[in-house]
């Protein structure tokens, strides 16, 4: 009988510790969703109401400025409209062209990075030097690249003059060269980004590996191609994946220097979007460009994703 009142005492301390436990671990997550509910009405509000409010209107016909009672639902109608909207199919080409920005930019970065981590004296000085562009006003560096592509008073084209070309493009003013020029400056600004990514990743890798391939007397394209390329593959996919995200988002280049044009030849999604919301006022249409915008980069992230296991190595 002792043994069995002493065992039942045990039983109750230690139910008694649990439900101390327990009161103690629910009020710490009270506290805890207290301090981070500012944060989760400001995220329900201004991130996801909008994205559910921006599915649902893409399938309605109503106006910005008439009140919800004007709402008609119209089924597809808005996309079926898209597939026959000039003006977006031109969008939807100028953002597939705008991606080739993506190689281009990690590949200049990846060559200035094995440049910078190995060959070059001041790597700091170069690292911000290069990073500057990314993190500055994409206001002011439209602005300054608008002075350089001034088609005749602009430093580039005088340059070009100087080598004998008689009529240098004119730039953001032609068609043909307007896009050209939005990727030249999109590229320069990202290159930075990637660029200290890259380092980062070279930086990563074991000395170890290099040593031994010199041993081996492996030259230094045996050893980028076999040991720093398949390394830093997990930095390639994440700078591919953040990198065609971005492609598709870009709109202050476009507001600053060309508004979409000349002759739409720059136009994009996300500006086409801004059109039909804030200056047509035409919420469901550029609902559901919204829409179609978000299943290009998902379906464009899904195949990245699924590839990804052919040629990253962790």
């Amino acid at each position: 009988m002792a043994s069995k009142s002493f065992a039942t005492a045990e039983e109750l301390q230690e139910s008694t510790k649990t439900k101390r436990k327990s009161k103690i671990e629910k009020s710490e997550n009270f506290v805890g969703f207290l301090f981070v509910s500012p944060m989760l009405l400001g995220i329900s509000v201004i991130v996801l109401f909008p994205i559910v409010a921006t599915f649902i209107l893409a399938f309605a016909d109503w106006k910005f400025v008439t009140g919800i009672d004007q709402l008609q639902w119209v089924g597809l109608d808005n996309f079926i409209a898209l597939t026959s909207d000039e003006k977006f199919i031109k969008s939807v080409i100028n953002n597939a062209i705008f991606i080739f920005t993506v190689p281009i930019t990690m590949l200049c970065a990846l060559f200035l990075a094995v440049i910078i981590d190995k060959n070059v004296y001041l790597k700091s000085y170069f690292k911000v030097a290069f990073f500057m562009p990314y993190i500055s006003s994409v206001v002011a560096i439209a602005v300054v690249w608008q002075v350089l592509f001034h088609p005749s008073q602009g430093p580039i084209n005088q340059v070009l003059m100087t080598f004998g070309i008689e009529n240098p493009p004119t730039w953001i003013s032609d068609p043909n060269f307007a896009l050209i020029s939005l990727m030249i400056i999109h590229i320069w600004i990202s290159i930075g980004f990637s660029l200290i990514v890259y380092i980062a990743g070279l930086q990563s890798i074991p000395k170890e590996l290099y040593e031994a391939a010199d041993i081996d007397g492996a030259n230094s394209w045996y050893k980028f191609r076999n040991i720093t390329f398949p390394l830093i593959s997990p930095t390639s996919f994440f700078l591919l994946i953040t990198g065609i995200i971005a492609s598709f988002k870009v709109f202050d280049l476009i507001a600053v220097l060309t508004e979409g044009g000349p002759l739409n030849s720059t136009t994009m999604l996300v500006w086409h979007l801004y059109e039909r919301a804030f200056l047509d006022l035409d919420v469901g249409y550029a609902s559901a460009i919204a829409v179609v915008l978000f299943l290009f980069v998902f379906s464009i992230t899904i195949i990245q994703w699924i590839g990804q296991k052919k040629w990253v190595n962790y």
